[in-house]
């Protein structure tokens, strides 16, 4: 029923007589007849309506017009209208009564509510009756007296009835039940209550009377927006229990109030009031055979209701309904869930502490108050992220969002109705209006299959407080949530009481015909609840954790929280855990990763011990040691290992071993930025020990680097947050063990401080796995699937892989799904590391079926004969989900291999599957993830010469089996990423290299499409390299011909709309180097590329003039021409037959005389291609034809820089080419006095030539070399320059060169 809000209190509202009944629906023609009486409606109009026989139904359905056509008074059509809605809202704004006989229940009552009870006498003695007070016209110093007197006067009447009872301070008689609320302060009712009881009732008799009257229970009234009022209904419970009261009669005495008086009094309740039993009833003799058959009656109601309640038991069904059938919270089918909750009591957090180890993904919280006093307060002991909901709007990309959210690593609390950052709450009539729409957003990204796991999450909606307007925004949004989740399979309601239960299942039923009851528990108290989903989890679950220091120091869960780029491995890991042994060792050796269970599993009694590979005590004894002894505050060391030979696993091997020498943990991904990974390094180094002199190092471990400069960039970032929070120490605080995987020893970095792990096993090594898989034999029958542990066993066997991956894939059919799938996966495991696809995923696209309660069967059934060589993992992101690999990329290429030779099915085929098929599906959990991984797929090459750079390894490939197919997958891939400026570039560069003479408009076409596209200079420069190709080729063509009029038209029009393609994407190069040298610590790549086109296409034309009437034989004429100390009219006078020539050179004039600084021409220059000398000279002639000359040379500061930028240039040339192998004398005294001049520079001048190069910039527009590119390696970052081709060169041997290189880039930057 709809709530009409705030109710006034004035004298149109009408008095519904107690007499009517409770529903209009239900009245009579008489109740109607009656009831206008009451209104004062003449007794004329009351006829008319009485003779038309119009009953409750009938006058909810009256209008104006019907009661004009009947001739009733304008008077009385108004009182009746009028007064009839205002009676609905007295009936449908209802609250029920507290609970009787509680006090901790997490109940309030709302003001000008109808408290949904009447007036009345005993029913069975076991519901209570009820009496109202206003108590809100009672001066303050008269309260006391009139509370005395009137529960007094009730509980004895209650008491002599036998029957509960519950007496109302601050509630309206008129209109009936209607809730108020009075104001407590300094009135101490409950000492008062005490009092009386002590002095009106007989001495005999006032401990049984305090046993049966309860303390005063003081319920808050809320505002309609759910805020306090500060007045509260004070509450008076009577509970005369068989057992206390037994036969005994209660009087009262000396009961005074006004000229109300009771003495020797016997009070009983008869209708809704106390009164007198009369006097002739008042024999001994009739007074006790009353109470002792009111006894009786008693007993046998308290007896009734004891049996009842024995029998309502829901436990069970919330262990089921909770875990999707598991039984156990560890292991729940459910992986995710989402609390939606109204106000709370601060009675009830207690009991509510269940939810703290659910850390659900979400709290949809309608409590304003709940930061101050509610659920949100209990979650102080966890980290949580706190949003509003218009946060959830999607603006970005799913997974952008949800990154912004944090969602999945800390619980996000959503504040629905204020209470937050600043918003005023709303009560129920004005939420839908001003925060319904917002609320939607976080209920819809919620449900999405791309961010949660479909069908595999819970929605909770947990009842503390009564819902009993239909507008109540609990309601709305669970209809939300059901028009998202089509149904209410996955939602489970939850409360404490009956009442709760029956208005929330009537609600529901009435508004959207659903019936909820077998998606409710209702029977259970919360202190029940709680212990029932408590119990839900193992003891490692519930206990605390612990960390390593002088004594073992308890990891709060909040401090763990929000260490929330670290997996912390403590002490007690997995003690007391109830896991599978079985499921996770046999995940291990199909393949799957080791998890910390696998190492706690073989420490038990009877467990073989986990493997130690040869290279684990060199580490524990050797490595770490020696680290220890050095002076940086963070140092690290690498283990570097082949795919599938259990480097992970020896360095998870390492941490388990340490955990209880070093606070170990392990990096879950890799972030784009290293900061907060830092920060929360040191926090777990510092964590209870920040002012200890001596505290236990922190031992990291990450992996998924792809780079060694990856990891000193985190070891410096570590570095810098050590520093920050001045910590000393003369020894490395933090110790990175690297993990990497490489595909061949070579690309291994090894020294001292470096391990690698292949596929041979040594002599020790191989009794160690012989005796293991005997014991596997003796446990296991499935040994044969043991893959993982089999391929190491037999050394990286090749030949044992191939017989494996031929017999699973024996029966392989791509039309089942289940293969295309299965095909998919390998093809994204041999083409991308760290690519998956999310179980939620594949058992949708395997469209498994899902039972009624949202179980469905395992994504490894739906792959049947497949799965023996997938597994599970998570992804590697900070938006966690499972996800299902091939084991690992040897077993991925000998698949792929096998599909090819044996079964016809390429790699096209596969990749147009991926493209058509499964990347046509809108939603799915891990989309994002996929679509990037695709599309590294494409565009992505693992090698660095210009002749395989080109294209990616997967398009190389596809060329290469299937040649001429990899257009449609380029094609196909354009219509998946649709605007994607790379992939059409990829597309374009692939016409441009491939396509005929003839093809040159498609190019073209393809160029446009994606150059402006996005706005990125790599980009745009590809319609100038186009159209310099298209010169080129048709230049060559006609090489040979001697160049005619039309032909020199077409080519200078080429040459020119190539060259403003150049500036063009010079402008937005401009742009780009801007924004790049405000960032600290970039590392990306400087694009020059337009500038040594432009220069190609002016050379280009330089050859083509010379070989035009009238320049064929004198170069010097030419040189004339782009001086302008000739001009083309000159040259046409003196030779007429040049005159179509001089139309097309006038034409292009413009263009042509611009050539001059690019070309440098005079009679001994020879076409050669341009040098990096020759682009920096070609940069700098533009600088000077733009500016005054005098004004350069007179700025001393310049001439340095330009010095200073001609020796840097030399150096990165030398460095470039040679990568320091040939390190002269000359280059090192070089980078010597570059550097102090750029020393004396920063220190002489705050400004200098840094703003004169600024104002050229600004006032021109012109593109100068970048000071960081490297302008010979295009495309080549200066991280790389430090870290691979180092590497090549022998790092270690000439640190200090590559030092002082950096430090010259520095101090050339600052400059």
């Amino acid at each position: 029923m709809a709530n009409s809000g705030h109710l006034e209190n004035n004298e149109d509202e009408p008095s519904v007589s107690s007499e009517l009944p409770e529903d209009i629906e239900d009245w009579n023609k008489d109740h109607v007849r009656e009831w206008i009486l009451q209104i004062k409606v003449d007794q004329r109009d009351a006829d008319i309506l009485y003779n038309e026989g119009i009953n409750g139904a009938g006058l909810l359905l009256l209008e104006i017009s019907d009661l004009t056509e009947l001739g009733i008074s304008l008077n009385a059509k108004k009182r009746i209208i009028h007064n009839r809605d205002q009676s609905l809202k007295l009936f449908t704004c209802r609250l029920k009564p507290y609970p009787f006989k509680r006090f901790n229940a997490a109940h309030r009552y709302q003001e000008n509510f109808i408290l949904d009870v009447m007036e009345t006498g005993p029913y069975d003695l076991i519901q209570p009756c009820h009496e109202f007070k206003e108590f809100t016209d009672t001066p303050k110093e008269k309260k006391i007296t009139k509370y005395r007197f009137e529960v007094i006067k009730f509980a004895a009447a209650c008491m002599n009835s036998r029957t509960n009872g519950t007496i109302h301070f601050g509630v309206k008689d008129k209109p009936h039940g209607l809730i108020l609320g009075v104001s407590v302060q300094d009135l101490d009712f409950t000492r008062e209550q005490t009092s009386a009881i002590d002095k009106h009732f007989q001495e005999q008799f006032v401990e049984i009377a305090k046993r049966c009257i309860m303390p005063p229970r003081f319920v808050e009234v809320l505002k309609a927006d759910m805020t306090s009022t500060g007045k509260y209904v004070i509450e008076v419970d009577i509970e005369p229990s068989f057992i206390v009261c037994e036969k005994t009669y209660f009087k009262i005495y000396n009961l005074i109030k006004g000229n109300e008086r009771y003495n020797d009094a016997i009070l009983e309740r008869n209708g809704s009031s106390s009164k007198l039993r009369p006097k002739k009833k008042n024999k001994k003799e009739i007074l006790h055979a009353h109470m002792e058959k009111l006894s009786q009656l008693r007993k046998n109601e308290e007896e009734k209701h004891l049996t009842d309640v024995r029998m309502s038991s829901q436990g069970l069904k919330l262990c089921n309904m909770l875990t999707g059938g598991t039984g156990s919270l560890d292991t729940s089918h459910f992986t995710c869930y989402v609390v939606v909750t109204n106000k709370s009591h601060p009675s009830l957090l207690e009991s509510l502490k269940f939810l703290i180890p659910m850390k659900p993904v979400a709290v949809l919280d309608f409590d304003p108050e709940s930061a101050a006093n509610g659920l949100n307060r209990l979650f102080e002991e966890r980290k949580t992220n706190n949003h509003l909901p218009s946060e959830y709007e999607i603006t970005q990309t799913v997974q952008e969002t949800a990154d912004k959210l944090k969602l999945t690593r800390n619980t996000s609390w959503v504040f629905c109705n204020g209470g937050f950052n600043g918003e005023d709450p709303s009560d129920s009539q004005k939420w839908s209006i001003e925060k319904g729409a917002s609320v939607r957003h976080p209920v819809y990204f919620l449900c999405r299959k791309d961010v949660m796991p479909n069908k595999k999450f819970l929605i909770v909606f947990l009842l503390l407080n009564q819902v009993t307007d239909g507008n109540d925004p609990m309601l709305e949004t669970f209809h939300m949530f059901r028009q998202e989740l089509h149904g209410e399979n996955q939602i489970l309601c939850i409360c404490d009481n009956e009442t709760t239960y029956t208005y929330w299942k009537d609600l529901i039923k009435g508004r959207y015909g659903v019936d909820i009851s077998r998606r409710c528990i209702s029977e259970l108290s919360f202190t029940e609840i709680n212990g029932t989903v408590l119990s839900l989890w193992s003891e490692n679950r519930k206990s605390h954790r612990f960390l390593p220091g002088g004594s073992k120091v308890v990891l709060s869960k909040k401090k763990e929280d929000t260490l929330d780029l670290l997996t912390i491995l403590c002490v007690n890991q997995c003690d007391g855990g109830n896991e599978d042994k079985q499921q996770h060792e046999e995940r291990f050796y199909t393949g799957g990763k080791v998890s910390w269970w696998n190492f706690y599993f073989s420490e038990q009694a009877g467990s073989v011990p986990f493997i130690k590979r040869d290279k684990f005590e060199y580490i524990t004894d050797g490595i770490i040691p020696d680290l220890l002894n050095m002076k940086r505050s963070c140092v690290f060391f690498n283990i570097f290992h082949l795919p599938g030979c259990g480097g992970t696993t020896l360095a998870m091997h390492v941490l388990w071993t340490l955990k209880n020498k070093y606070r170990c943990a392990v990096m879950k991904y890799k972030p784009h930025d290293f900061t907060d990974v830092a920060q929360q390094v040191v926090h777990l180094l510092t964590y209870e020990a920040k002012d200890q002199q001596t505290r236990l190092p922190v031992l990291l471990m990450v992996e998924d680097f792809e780079k060694i400069s990856d990891v000193e960039t985190l070891q410096k970032k570590i570095e810098d947050e050590y520093q920050k929070e001045n910590i000393s120490s003369k020894s490395p605080q933090v110790i990175l063990l690297n993990c990497m995987t490489v595909e061949s020893r070579e690309q291994a970095e090894e020294n001292d401080n470096s391990v690698y792990l292949g596929n041979n096993l040594f002599e020790k090594e191989h009794k160690l796995f012989d005796e293991k898989l005997k014991e596997l034999k003796r446990i296991y029958t499935n040994t044969d699937t043991f893959h993982g542990f089999m391929y190491l066993q037999t050394n990286g066997s090749s030949e044992y892989l191939k017989r494996v991956v031929e017999n699973t894939l024996n029966g392989f059919n791509f039309q089942d799904e289940h293969a295309q799938l299965f095909a998919v996966l390998v093809l994204l495991s041999v083409y991308c590391r760290n690519a998956l696809l999310s179980v939620s995923a594949c058992e949708e696209f395997l469209h498994l079926p899902i039972t009624e309660d949202c179980r469905s069967c395992k994504a490894e059934d739906g792959f049947k004969e497949f799965s023996a060589l997938l597994t599970r993992c998570t992804a590697p992101s900070n938006f966690v989900f499972e996800g299902m690999r091939v084991i690992n990329s040897c077993v991925a290429q000998h698949c792929l291999d096998e599909l090819a030779v044996t079964h016809g099915v390429t790699r096209v085929d596969i990749m147009n599957t991926l493209l058509t098929t499964f990347l046509g599906y809108d939603l799915f959990l891990g989309k994002q993830k996929l679509m990037q991984d695709v599309h590294s797929m494409l565009v992505k090459s693992r090698h660095s010469t210009k002749s395989e750079s080109t294209f990616s390894p997967l398009i190389r490939d596809i060329m290469k089996e299937t040649p001429g197919r990899e257009e449609n997958v380029l094609l196909d891939a354009t219509k998946v990423y649709k605007k994607d400026a790379v992939i059409l570039q990829l597309l374009a560069r692939y016409y441009y290299l491939k396509t005929r003479e003839e093809d040159f408009n498609v190019k073209y076409e393809w160029a446009l499409a994606f150059a402006h596209s996005k706005d990125k200079s790599y980009i745009c420069d590809k319609v100038a390299r186009v159209l310099r190709g298209e010169l080129w080729y048709k230049y060559q063509r006609d090489r040979d011909d001697p160049i005619k009029p039309d032909s020199l038209e077409m080519y200078l029009t080429l040459a020119e709309s190539a060259t403003n393609a150049c500036r063009e994407s010079q402008q937005t190069t401009h742009k780009e180097d801007k924004i790049k040298f405000q960032r600290p610590n970039y590392h990306d790549t400087f694009n020059t590329t337009e500038l040594l086109c432009e220069h190609e296409v002016a050379l280009k034309v330089k050859e083509i003039l010379q070989k035009t009437p009238p320049f064929t034989s004198d170069d010097q004429l030419l040189c004339q021409v782009l001086s302008g100390k000739i001009k083309m009219e000159d040259l046409t006078r003196k030779q007429s037959k040049l005159k179509e020539y001089s139309d097309v050179l006038s034409k292009h004039m413009h263009y042509i005389l611009d050539l001059e600084p690019f070309v440098h021409l005079d009679r001994k220059d020879k076409l050669k291609e341009p040098s990096n000398d020759t682009l920096n000279k070609c940069s700098q002639k533009r600088i000077s034809d733009e500016i005054n000359r005098s004004e350069l040379v007179k700025n001393i500061h310049l001439n340095d820089m330009i010095k200073e930028k001609k020796t840097l240039q030399d150096l990165k040339r030398n460095k470039t080419d040679s990568l320091y192998r040939k390190r002269s004398t000359s280059t090192l005294k070089r980078s010597n006095s570059c550097i102090n001049l750029c020393q004396r520079k920063t220190s002489t001048t705050s400004s200098g030539a840094s703003e004169i190069f600024t104002s050229i910039h600004s006032k021109f527009g012109v593109h100068q070399v970048p000071p960081e590119s490297y302008t010979i390696n295009f495309g080549v970052t200066k991280n790389k320059l430090y870290s691979d081709e180092w590497k090549s060169a022998g790092s270690h041997q000439f640190l200090g060169e590559r030092e002082r290189f950096k430090r010259l880039d520095i101090l050339y930057t600052a400059v």
